[in-house]
């Protein structure tokens, strides 16, 4: 990710016909949910509920929650190459989330078929890149998705505080060859995400394109494959998630103390507006980016 959102008040009013106010939860899919589990665990993640009828785990830190998939009856974590950890879906809080995904269908996405069980929510899904998918979630305040389908894990604090205050600051599609184009305009299309000026960024990995949510709290980046890759036929995908931290260099500090290893080489290294986590399990990945804290 490589710009700092803007300040509230310095955006101009922006068209946000879902009511995105923000991402709810990330998604993996993984054979291999203890391995993903401890990775998660070294970056401030903590497990705090498990789900009532699946093979899913709810992960936690601060305002961010994280999903750990390993249901074997999921189609999507038998098809991720070698059993690696992939994400698998990012759900985006909505105002009203029937009403949101209704307007994608009618703009021209395409359904995922609901296979809650008895007792189960109902998340109204899209498709988005490859087999990941684009859920609404309307209940994340008093009450929440996981107080139906998750039991807390006893003993555990269901709110454990983030590492030098870390949150979800955006994430990272790659996408095919001259492909731009087209996920630019599906994501001001469907989400009214807006185009930010290559004039406005910078960050550690300034490529490709980068949008803004329309409630302006997260980012979207969108990476084509180097000119050199032209035999590369990896399917497009969620790469990677963006954090935002006041602080890099504390919070660096911080993970490597835990474990964490960074990317550091003459081109590219930890500094005070970015770092990039070493991959883990040989596709996971995080990026920290600078981020100014500023109240409503």
């Amino acid at each position: 990710m490589n710009t700092n959102p803007l300040h509230r008040e310095a955006v101009p009013e922006t068209p946000n016909r879902l009511g995105i106010e923000g991402i709810e939860f990330i998604e993996y899919t993984t054979s291999h949910p203890q391995a993903l589990g401890q990775v998660l665990e070294n970056m401030g993640f903590k497990p705090v509920a498990r789900h009532r009828s699946r093979e899913v785990t709810l992960y936690r830190q601060g305002g961010m929650n994280l999903v750990v998939n390993a249901n074997p009856e999921d189609a999507r974590i038998s098809g991720a190459a070698d059993g690696e950890p992939v994400i698998s879906a990012v759900a985006f809080r909505v105002q009203d989330a029937l009403k949101a995904h209704t307007r994608c269908i009618e703009l021209g996405a395409w359904t995922v078929p609901s296979h809650a069980q008895a007792m189960e929510l109902h998340i109204p899904a899209i498709h988005g890149p490859g087999s990941t998918r684009f859920y609404f979630v309307d209940r994340w305040k008093e009450f929440s998705i996981y107080d139906i389908d998750f039991k807390p894990i006893p003993t555990v604090d269901q709110h454990p505080k983030s590492i030098a205050d870390m949150s979800y600051f955006g994430v990272v599609q790659y996408i095919g060859a001259g492909r731009s184009a087209d996920w630019l305009a599906y994501f001001e299309n469907i989400f009214d995400f807006t185009f930010v000026p290559d004039d406005q960024r910078f960050g550690i990995l300034p490529k490709g394109k980068l949008m803004k949510s329309p409630c302006g709290q997260f980012l979207w980046q969108l990476i084509e494959p180097e000119p050199w890759m032209d035999g590369d036929e990896s399917p497009e995908s969620l790469q990677r998630v963006g954090l935002g931290v006041a602080d890099v260099g504390a919070a660096v500090k911080v993970l490597k103390a835990q474990g964490v290893e960074f990317v550091e080489s003459s081109q590219l290294h930890p500094e005070d507006r970015g770092a990039l986590t070493r991959g883990m399990l040989g596709s996971v990945s995080f990026e920290l980016v600078h981020q100014t804290k500023t109240s409503a």
